[in-house]
């Protein structure tokens, strides 16, 4: 079986107007951490995943933290198209946000 590296990329644009409405940003927010989403732009968050199998799954897990209020969208994209990306403007960072280096943890 062959596998294919897949970023998820989670998009989101949840209202802050109420305290309720910020603990519920707050709580989502969180939850994309501890998945292991690193954020790449403020409400853009990606994950690498080792198949797309494994990122349909991560797709559910997040559909199941999702608040009532507001607009998230996801996007899986393989990690070829990924390293694509073009920096219009702004400053270039070096981070393995940017790149198809990994880090494994033993």
């Amino acid at each position: 079986m062959r596998y294919r590296v897949m970023r998820l990329m989670i998009m989101f644009d949840l209202p802050m107007e109420t305290s309720e409405q910020r603990k519920n940003y707050r709580k989502f927010r969180k939850a994309l951490i501890n998945e292991g989403f690193l954020m790449i732009q403020y409400s853009i968050y990606v994950r690498v995943c080792v198949s797309k199998q494994s990122a349909t799954f991560m797709e559910r897990r997040i559909t199941d933290i999702t608040p009532a209020d507001g607009l998230v969208q996801s996007m899986m994209v393989t990690e070829k198209q990924y390293n694509a990306m073009h920096f219009l403007a702004g400053e270039f960072k070096r981070d393995v946000r940017n790149t198809a280096d990994r880090t494994i943890v033993l």
